[in-house]
């Protein structure tokens, strides 16, 4: 939001004031100020000077060859404005001047000389309008400089918004003025207001049907408007605000939106008879003001004129209502609607107005009417002949409760640890126009209206505006004398840093960070397809309102986008997943760790087996157990149909690891390895870990025993271990694999070799070979043969 200066000195003297340290006094107490702008700095030397005489240029159709009457001199002046008169006042650059564009100098022009230029408002940074020349529209001495006619010098800052969401007061200069009256200790000026009299019997009928969504909306008639434009001083504060003027009725809804926060709408008086606010029966095509066929849902609130559709509820208004060059009388909407119900259609329509931001905030219902009088005011100042047609219809449907806050001066020093006195208390709250009653002993405040309606209603939020006023900056640093107790991590939580830490340092994997939804657009780039579940509604993008059940392609997103950052890598991340609902209704969201290996080095079979060996590390090491490797039919289709596998520990499935099926890895990078692994972290977290047992290593010469196993389809390396496996530690000291290799017919060779020990003697041949008997038995009964 940017803010000007200017308006805000209009309500709070600041003469004598640094503004630039009183902005800085703004960032610390109240919203973070994000950059300053100085307007006008780069325009001197310009002036009011009048038209005399114009000629066209003899070789030009576009060119005027101009005489101007600055006060004390006439100029030639070559001019290429397609709107130039005689007895036209504007602003000229003299020789010698300095505009954005940079110095004005005398300078030869298609054969003749032109002593200065005669401006258009974009090139004195007025406006963005580059149609025809600025016309000075107010009655001043030729030679005049344009700085004292109009506002052109201003210091104008700009506001995050995500520091007002909060302060729907601050959505308008003259809050923010009172913000500044309070930082300053001085008076805020009260708003000029019109008076809205009128004698007959006219009245616009207003029917509210939903009032659970319309918590005011008044609404009156003017007539006998003649004017079209704008003054200029007008059109450049809106500029330097936003906006860009658009026509005389409409310049004002803006103004006064900018000015008190509360938005208003103009509708041509011509096409309203009766209001009627409610949601529709069912769905139909509504265009609105930017030209643009929106389609309205029974969940959007609609304004109507009897049963035609003219407006989108505190959005936009419709094109066929809008203000035309003919318009001369209107109908004056000021009105507060439901902030929830605004959000969730704008989020629908894809369609973010100045207007529904304001009203996504819960705007104080008491500014409708202070809004209807402003404008009363500005137009009949503007356009004296416009007047009051109509009575004003006010239908105030939700009242917020008044809510007033008692506290002690304990109290304050207790929250505060510092010393304020009464007398400051009294007179912040006030200049923040609070009502305060202070009866020695303590105080009582009355919560204004326009900070009732979500942000001051506990004791807390009074000692907040008591302070932030006083200055954090003020406060007096100490160091806190507490107790400090350390906080013992969860089992889960120790585990979680536990993976991180072995990912991270041990595989130099990097962690990622995602959305919990899923991506249609770069799923579909990789031909992956959305995966049913819940959906996130009124979003704004519904290809991304799937939450996504599993993180397999979240991460293979990733790597997609970071394939061309290096030739091998690996990521994590964990993060939650979505496996349906709960009974009640909730989303039943599990911690999921995922990683992907992505290698244009390596070949797949590599990459798999280093994506084996870390599953194996991240089991070994936390719960010292082994996990075993089962092949499965793949879930989804763009999972290798032979390479997809479950990883399980204490006899369950824990987790899955995969290639990507041939059409998705051309998809990706036909050229690269891509291997991804999910591991539910819940699932995990209930396996056992077992104790370690430690052993001296034998001082005695062991036997090494290798055999090569044939291995058939459907058969692994864990079917193999189980011949063995009551061995190990009773005979067997360690195992390990030697060889893998492809055979015909799809069988594998494993080569694995088998060490023999003793504690206390050295074993001999006769000793092992029984055990090495029985442990070949145990394999062929496993369908698993040695192969010579």
């Amino acid at each position: 939001m940017l803010v000007s200066m200017n308006w805000i000195n209009d309500y709070v003297d600041l003469n004598g004031e640094n503004i630039e340290e009183l902005i800085h006094r703004f960032t610390l107490s109240t919203a973070e100020v994000e950059d300053i702008y100085f307007k006008g700095k780069d325009v001197s030397g310009v002036i009011v000077a009048q038209i005399v005489s114009v000629e066209n240029h003899p070789n030009s159709k576009k060119l005027h060859l101009l005489k101007v009457d600055t006060g004390s001199e006439v100029l030639d002046i070559v001019c290429g404005a397609p709107n130039v008169a005689v007895g036209q006042k504007v602003a000229l650059a003299t020789a010698g001047a300095h505009v954005p564009a940079g110095d004005i100098s005398v300078a030869t022009v298609a054969g003749y000389t032109s002593y200065g230029m005669c401006c258009a408002a974009d090139e004195l940074g007025l406006s963005d309008d580059h149609t025809g020349l600025m016309e000075i529209d107010v009655d001043c001495p030729l030679g005049t400089d344009i700085k004292k006619v109009y506002p052109i010098d201003d210091i104008v800052f700009e506001v995050d918004n995500k520091s007002l969401t909060n302060r729907p007061d601050l959505w308008g200069h003259y809050g923010i003025a009172r913000e500044f009256a309070a930082l300053t200790g001085k008076e805020l000026k009260p708003l000029d207001l019109g008076e809205i009299i009128y004698d007959g019997d006219k009245l616009i009928p207003v029917t509210v049907s939903r009032e659970d969504l319309v918590y005011r909306y008044s609404c009156l008639e003017m007539s006998g408007i003649s004017k079209n434009v704008s003054p200029l001083s007008m059109r450049i504060r809106l500029y330097y605000c936003g906006m860009r003027g658009i026509n005389l009725l409409a310049d004002l809804t803006n103004y006064i939106m900018l000015e008190l926060g509360q938005p208003t709408h103009a509708f041509d008086a011509r096409k309203i008879s009766e209001i009627k606010i409610g949601t529709p029966d069912g769905q139909f095509g509504f265009k609105t003001l930017d030209d643009t066929e929106r389609t309205i849902t029974p969940d959007t609130l609609m304004i109507y004129n009897g049963d035609i559709p003219v407006a989108i509820a505190g959005i936009m208004g419709g094109l066929d209502s809008e203000i035309i060059g003919d318009t001369d009388s209107v109908v004056l909407e000021s009105a507060n609607f439901d902030g929830i119900s605004v959000r969730k259609t704008s989020s629908r329509l894809g369609l973010r107005t100045d207007a529904s931001m304001r009203y996504e905030k819960i705007l104080d219902p008491e500014l409708t009417i202070l809004a209807v009088k402003r404008f009363v005011r500005l137009l009949t100042a503007i356009d004296p002949g416009a007047k009051i047609t109509s009575k004003l219809n006010d239908v105030y449907v939700k009242h917020y409760p008044e809510l007033t806050i008692s506290f002690d001066k304990k109290y304050v020093d207790r929250y505060t640890g510092i010393d304020i006195s009464n007398e400051q208390i009294v007179r912040t709250l006030s200049l923040l126009g609070f009502g305060v009653d202070f009866d020695g002993n303590g105080f009582s405040v009355r919560v204004p209206s326009w900070r009732a309606t979500k942000d001051v209603t506990i004791k807390a939020d009074i000692i907040e505006e008591i302070t932030r006023i006083y200055g954090y900056d003020n406060f007096e640093i100490k160091t806190t004398d507490s107790l400090l107790k350390p906080v013992r991590a969860s089992a889960e939580r120790t585990e979680t840093n536990a993976i991180k830490d072995i990912l991270v340092q041990r595989f130099s994997m990097h962690e990622v960070h995602s959305y919990i939804w899923q991506d249609g657009k770069k799923y579909k780039k990789l031909g992956i397809d959305v995966e049913d579940n819940v959906r996130i509604l009124n979003i704004a993008t519904p290809e991304n309102g799937t939450l996504r059940r599993s993180m397999l392609p979240t991460m293979l997103t990733f790597v997609s986008e970071n394939k061309g950052y290096g030739t091998d890598y690996s990521i994590f991340e964990i993060a939650r997943i979505i496996d349906g609902t709960k009974d009640n209704g909730e989303c039943n969201e599990r911690p999921s760790l995922s990683f992907a290996s992505y290698s244009k080095t390596k070949d797949e079979k590599t990459v798999f087996l280093g994506v084996v060996n870390t599953i194996r590390t991240l089991f070994r090491e936390i719960k010292h157990v082994e996990p075993s490797f089962e092949n499965v039919a793949p879930k989804y289709n763009w999972q290798h149909p032979k390479n997809t596998v479950a990883v399980k520990a204490d006899g369950k499935t824990v987790g899955v690891l995969c290639t990507l099926h041939p059409s998705n890895l051309a998809k990706l990078d036909k050229a690269a390895a891509v291997v991804v692994c999910e591991i539910f972290i819940d699932d995990f977290n209930t396996v056992g870990v077992s104790n370690i047992h430690y052993s001296e290593p034998s001082k005695f010469p062991g036997i090494d025993i290798d055999f090569s196993l044939v291995m058939g389809d459907g058969k692994s390396f864990a079917d193999g271990e189980k011949a063995w496996a009551g061995y190990v530690g009773n005979g067997i000291s360690s195992v390990s694999v030697i060889d893998v290799f492809a055979l015909a017919d799809g069988q594998r060779s494993v080569t694995v070799r088998l060490s023999f020990s003793s504690d206390d003697r050295t074993l001999s041949m006769e000793e092992v070979q029984p055990k090495v008997d029985k442990i070949i038995s145990a394999l062929a009964e496993n369908g698993i043969t040695i192969r010579a």
